[in-house]
């Protein structure tokens, strides 16, 4: 079942009503949504550099038009890294790591015990979008959430040729 674009983009708005939604994730994904869902993200955003693909609701891997290279971009534009680095390690930190951080957010009574978790919340650095947070014990490194073999999701998954890229020298 194909979606229109109004659907399409009522579920990047976050208006999708239930129903609908539930139908989308439980059935075969028609094969123009994905490409429909990139042009919908393009059109919203400042900047014409290309989406290869959505990291979050504000997050993105582009190709800059200037030199082909793959770049991780907040929806303002700011450019983190290259696709293959973990942007975390570019973004603002702040870290939830004392009682006293902690019960900003959750009932005193309720923390988590600083010494066995603390939370990680990463900013950009240009807008102070918060993009992630992560929950870790207090001497774990920072969790790459994954990465994407675009390659093969563009080439198997989605049958459209791989977006063209120039490696950083």
């Amino acid at each position: 079942m194909a979606y229109t674009r109004a659907k399409i983009a009522d579920l990047v708005d976050g208006k999708i009503d239930h129903d609908t939604l539930h139908q989308m994730l439980s059935t075969p994904k028609d094969p123009e949504r994905f490409s429909l869902y990139l042009e919908i993200l393009q059109e919203r955003v400042s900047w014409d550099d290309r989406i290869i693909l959505p990291l979050g609701p504000k997050l993105y891997m582009v190709q800059r038009k200037d030199t082909k290279r793959w770049k991780i971009r907040c929806e303002c534009g700011h450019d983190f890294c290259d696709w293959r680095e973990n942007w975390k390690l570019f973004a603002c930190v702040n870290v939830r790591d004392t009682p006293e951080k902690m019960e900003e957010i959750y009932p005193r009574l309720m923390t988590p015990t600083s010494s066995w978790q603390v939370l990680r919340e990463y900013y950009c650095p240009r807008c102070g979008t918060l993009h992630d947070v992560e929950a870790p014990t207090p001497w774990y490194p920072v969790i790459r959430d994954f990465e994407p073999d675009i390659d093969t999701f563009y080439k198997d998954w989605l049958g459209l040729p791989v977006p063209e890229r120039v490696e950083a020298a």
